[in-house]
């Protein structure tokens, strides 16, 4: 009883420590997300050229998501004439570079960690657009297109189709501070509150168990903590593959990537493992649903490869910077709560975060709960695949 409660202690301290900066996060995502039309997005990612893969850099980050909820986006967003790649990118961003992982690995780790995040999520972007250019065929695209075509569920498709972006005209300020505006705002915040809310308990209870329960010896000797070149070279491999078994993604693998690290995983491992939130377990089967078995095994392939090699780039560059924190500097909150200034700003959002609540309730929010895991509307299945004569590539037709 003693150990399950040191566990649970551990996984509350690290909510309450947190709490603040998920709710500003996740504010200012709704804010973006409920002013950018989802057609507009469409429309400016119809190629792989740098400026478009940077463009939907940009606007994943300026979004946010679950990665159950990202990943159905990217389905949803390449159904709709997205190019693969550039969907891809988003989907990378929009659970790697936005705001309240940056400010949570801040404050459970370091801001060290958060730069990292920031420079080695391009970098995988990058990687990973020359290895689809180099490897992605137009035969395995296709059949990837048709079995997208086919809708067959995973997660969260009902969440990626609806487009809860204000639809009145008018300038930014004029449609955000209207009635519509703020309708718009507090149902975006709410449904991803929704979407993240499973992953992120679950990542805050594996965290608690395993600082609690999982001995710093253990840790140690698997990450070679003792030896400081063979860490750094096993860190970035052992990283992505550590989270495909730990089944927790998005910003619930934060907790758990501070327990590693104050364990002795190497700096780019750390930044690996987080990369590694969209090819957890779960999220693999959902690509085999999505896009067939050959598109989801090329996808772990690639993306394994672009997680490594970002975590050598991270490790090398920041080391040679003099810019890799001490293992003393991550905190595994065990405190409870205690009268300081997390406290006052936990207070304070948590009223902004009732307001929005309400407001959801009021303008008929709840109907949407109850669709955010269902299938999209306009799911319809093809009669045939298509033929080598039709071949779409990233939503244009050659």
């Amino acid at each position: 009883m003693h150990a399950i409660l040191h566990a649970l202690s551990i996984a509350g301290s690290m909510t309450w420590e947190i709490t603040w900066a998920l709710i500003l996060g996740f504010f200012l995502s709704a804010v973006v997300q409920a002013v950018v039309r989802r057609s507009t997005v469409v429309r400016l990612l119809g190629d792989d050229r740098p400026r478009t893969l940077a463009l939907a850099t940009a606007l994943g980050a300026a979004s946010s998501s679950c990665s159950y909820a990202a990943v159905a986006l990217a389905r949803a967003l390449f159904r709709k004439g997205a190019h693969f790649t550039a969907a891809v990118a988003l989907e990378i961003a929009s659970t790697n570079l936005v705001i309240e992982l940056g400010v949570i690995l801040a404050l459970l780790m370091g801001w060290q960690f958060t730069l990292a995040e920031f420079t080695g999520g391009p970098i995988m972007i990058v990687i990973l657009a020359v290895l689809f250019r180099l490897f992605l065929t137009g035969r395995l695209l296709r059949e990837a297109r048709y079995q997208a075509e086919r809708g067959i569920a995973g997660s969260m498709e009902g969440h990626a189709a609806m487009d809860m972006s204000i639809q009145r005209r008018g300038s930014f300020a004029s449609r955000l501070f209207s009635r519509e505006g703020f309708a718009s705002v507090s149902h975006v915040f709410v449904m991803e509150w929704a979407a993240i809310i499973r992953d992120l308990v679950i990542g805050l209870l594996v965290a608690g168990v395993i600082a609690a329960w999982v001995p710093d010896s253990f840790w140690r000797s698997f990450f070679f903590a003792g030896h400081p070149l063979a860490a750094k070279l096993w860190g970035p491999l052992i990283g992505p593959l550590v989270a495909i078994i730990s089944f927790v993604c998005s910003i619930g693998n934060v907790p758990l990537a501070a327990v590693l690290w104050k364990g002795g995983i190497s700096f780019g491992g750390v930044v690996a493992f987080i990369f590694a939130d969209l090819i957890i377990a779960p999220i693999l089967n959902i690509y085999r649903k999505y896009y067939g078995p050959r598109m989801a095994a090329f996808l772990l392939g690639t993306f394994y490869l672009a997680m490594v090699a970002a975590g050598y780039v991270i490790e090398l560059v920041f080391g040679g910077l003099g810019l890799v924190p001490g293992r003393a500097t991550a905190k595994i909150p065990d405190q409870g709560v205690s009268l300081d200034y997390t406290t006052w700003l936990n207070i304070v959002f948590l009223i902004v975060a009732a307001a929005l609540i309400a407001n959801f309730v009021r303008t008929g929010g709840i109907p949407m709960l109850k669709m955010m895991g269902g299938p999209p509307s306009e799911t319809t299945p093809p009669d045939t695949p298509p033929d080598d004569t039709h071949a779409h590539h990233g939503g244009h037709t050659h």
